[in-house]
């Protein structure tokens, strides 16, 4: 399966994103998806995860202003980014676990200026 990751961009502290990943194919809403972001010079981290049945998972920095989201029809991963801050400034990349495998997309670019 491939994922493509879209939506980032430009944006000043306060403001909101909504980035997309659309995988190539149908997958089961049993599969995990999530989102993770890596800053310049920093290490690839969680943001939030998804899975059918159970509550989405979101980092402590993300709490509360991030939603994670899916449409299992349009094989689409969402993540919706209110109250943006300059530390909220990496590439996000979406991933897929499926069967064992680790699925990433391409990733997206947020800058958010102060």
């Amino acid at each position: 399966v491939q994922l493509q990751a879209f939506g980032g961009g430009l944006v000043q502290a306060g403001g909101s994103l909504r980035l997309s990943c659309a995988a190539s194919r149908t997958i089961h809403s049993s599969v995990v998806m999530g989102w993770y972001r890596q800053a310049p010079g920093k290490q690839r981290e969680f943001v939030a995860s998804i899975r059918s049945g159970r509550d989405p998972n979101y980092a402590d920095s993300v709490q509360g202003r991030f939603t994670i989201s899916r449409d299992n029809a349009k094989s689409t991963l969402y993540l919706q980014m209110n109250s943006l801050k300059p530390e909220d400034s990496a590439v996000y990349y979406c991933k897929a676990n499926i069967e064992s495998r680790e699925y990433w997309g391409q990733g997206t670019q947020v800058t958010v200026s102060s």
